[in-house]
């Protein structure tokens, strides 16, 4: 399908509702603002992977759970991570329950990612060595990535790390590339060496609203074909950075200073 995007909806608005909506105050009550208490990469590579594999079901409850993970692991994830084994990981967060996600869940994602520091040395390093410069998008990577942090858990599926083969949207997933790629005033960056250009829309029902209202595609199903078609309707307008407007647009129809069709209104999109 080939997506048209008007020149009125394609820069001039959005760029409006990037500079009014796209900062840091705007964040909270966002999982990725815990991603600011942490100025070593590898603390803050950890931080977003675990506060965004977390980041589902109602915002009060996705704070709540990952503050109380990051409590246990003070004062630096990394160290922690460090001095840890597989059986301590599972004693730590034994009773852990998030929605569908419990402590065995957490703790293998977390041994995965132990695994993968002794290997590579950061999740940076890992993530970046499956990156082929002839992808087009960072899924190929992503999936290797993937299979890495889950290659101890001998088969055994994991909630919090959804495998992209399967054809689902991996929104979280999508989101902690977003958060570690991109650097502006509100994505923290630090895996400088990721294009942007090769990022995925973190898609979900809200952002897959906004997109059909916006006639970015017409698919009926937020998996990651649509997350596809999408993330190809905004590199039309920002080639090098087409997740950009990410964060803005899903403010809309979240906040109470936000009017969805207003914004349409203002798109010529009746």
């Amino acid at each position: 399908m080939t997506v048209d995007m008007s020149p009125i909806m394609s820069r001039e608005r959005l760029d409006e509702l990037y500079t009014r909506y796209n900062r840091r105050e705007f964040v909270h009550p966002d999982p990725l603002e815990f991603l600011y208490d942490y100025e070593d990469l590898r603390d803050r590579e950890i931080a977003g992977l675990v506060a965004s594999a977390l980041a589902y079901g109602r915002v009060a409850q996705i704070l709540k759970s990952i503050a109380s993970v990051f409590e246990r692991m003070q004062p630096s994830p990394s160290m922690f991570l460090g001095r840890a084994s597989r059986e301590s990981l599972l004693e730590t967060f034994v009773g852990f329950k998030h929605r569908f996600s419990d402590g065995e869940d957490l703790s293998m994602m977390l041994f995965g990612v132990k695994q993968v520091l002794d290997r590579y040395g950061s999740l940076h390093a890992c993530f970046a060595s499956f990156l082929n410069n002839n992808d087009d998008t960072i899924l190929p990577a992503l999936s290797a990535f993937v299979n890495e942090l889950t290659s101890e858990s001998n088969g055994r599926r994991n909630s919090l790390l959804p495998l992209p083969t399967r054809g689902s949207a991996c929104k979280r997933l999508h989101l902690f590339l977003r958060w570690m790629v991109r650097r502006d005033d509100v994505d923290p960056g630090g895996w400088d060496t990721i294009p942007a250009s090769k990022l995925i829309v973190p898609l979900d029902t809200h952002m897959h609203r906004i997109c059909l209202a916006l006639r970015l595609t017409q698919r009926n199903q937020a998996d990651m074909r649509t997350a596809a078609e999408i993330t190809a309707a905004f590199r039309t307008i920002a080639p090098e950075d087409p997740v950009k407007y990410d964060f803005a647009l899903t403010r809309l129809g979240i906040r109470d200073d936000t009017d969805l069709d207003a914004f349409l209104k203002q798109c010529d999109i009746p």
